[in-house]
């Protein structure tokens, strides 16, 4: 009796001492149901806005070769050369028959001039100076016809310039020096006009894709991640993927065809989350504080995976929760 009567005032005392400590300081959350956007990850590749090639306009051999790879260029700028040994063959014949009609033409005016002068004096007859006249305007359209064509083959041997078609890098330079070429062949293909991803996206996305949308490159951090907008959507379908383009701001051109990753927003759908804090595990399950009438009761729930919004962690929570649910959060 005397030791119920020692223990009692003991635990009075202790009760009276918890009761006057200060609470916990707590907060609480209404749960509500926030829209979650899924991603898709897939890679894009970087790709030139222009690939231009610079192609022979002669046939022959290539006698210069002035760009590697990697090499930039401006447009207009001289490439390579290409020389057809035949073409300085004819301008040697052609010069040869001008130099034998301004001869002949020489010949025709002096005897022209000579029949004008006996014309008047009576001498021939008005139809040979005719004949001497027509001789000198022959010879006159032979000249002027070798001309020309001595204008379109020097044409032809200026072209054997190759110039870069756009201010870019070059991509390749498929041939070598002394290569033989035709006319329409590639000597280089010049990347120009910036860059851009290019995407090749599982056509079961194809759908819940749309012009405009938001896209995020690269795995790290937020801080690291790049956004892109989705500009382009190709109608057609290739094996089973439909190709799509992104234009990112900064994107760096340096390696064209350099593979990136890429998330794709695919879908939207509505979930529980609820803060990292909220969550206490106990015996290999996780317990929620969910306040009602009464008290502050733990509930069992099942978390899912782990969102980040705006800096802060929260758990998306799969069963257990429902909207208007109240939370209690312990700070």
């Amino acid at each position: 009796m005397a030791l119920q009567t020692y223990v009692r005032p003991q635990i009075l005392a202790l009760i009276t001492a918890l009761v006057a400590l200060p609470a916990l300081a707590q907060q609480t959350l209404e749960v509500t149901e926030t829209p979650i956007i899924e991603w898709k990850s897939v890679y894009g590749r970087v790709e030139a806005r222009d690939q231009v090639p610079a192609r022979a306009r002669i046939g022959g051999t290539a006698e210069a070769l002035d760009v590697v790879e990697g090499d930039r260029v401006e447009q207009g700028q001289q490439i390579a050369l290409v020389e057809d040994n035949k073409l300085q063959f004819q301008i040697d014949a052609i010069d040869g028959r001008l130099e034998s009609l301004t001869a002949q033409l020489e010949t025709a005016q002096a005897d022209l001039e000579r029949g004008t002068s006996l014309r008047e004096r009576g001498v021939i007859t008005a139809q040979r100076l005719d004949q001497l006249q027509t001789a000198v305007d022959v010879i006159e359209g032979e000249i002027r016809g070798l001309t020309s064509e001595r204008q379109v083959v020097m044409q032809q041997i200026d072209e054997g310039k190759v110039l870069s078609p756009a201010t870019g890098v070059v991509l390749s330079v498929p041939i070598s020096r002394g290569s033989v070429v035709v006319p329409g062949e590639a000597v280089a293909v010049i990347a120009g006009g910036g860059v851009y991803l290019r995407l090749a996206i599982p056509e079961r996305y194809a759908g819940d894709l749309q012009e405009g949308a938001d896209i995020e490159i690269g795995t790290g951090a937020d801080s690291e991640r790049q956004t892109g907008r989705l500009v382009k959507l190709y109608p057609q379908i290739e094996g089973g993927r439909v190709q799509a383009d992104v234009e990112v701001e900064g994107l760096d051109g340096r390696f064209v065809g350099r593979r990136m990753p890429v998330r794709l927003p695919v879908a939207e759908r509505q979930a529980i989350l609820i803060p990292e804090a909220a969550l206490h595990r106990s015996g290999g399950l996780d317990f929620v504080a969910v306040q009602d009438d009464r008290a502050a009761l733990d509930r069992v729930v099942v978390p899912g995976a782990e969102v980040v919004r705006e800096g802060v962690a929260w758990r998306e929570i799969l069963t257990g929760l429902a909207a208007g649910d109240t939370i209690v959060i312990a700070e």
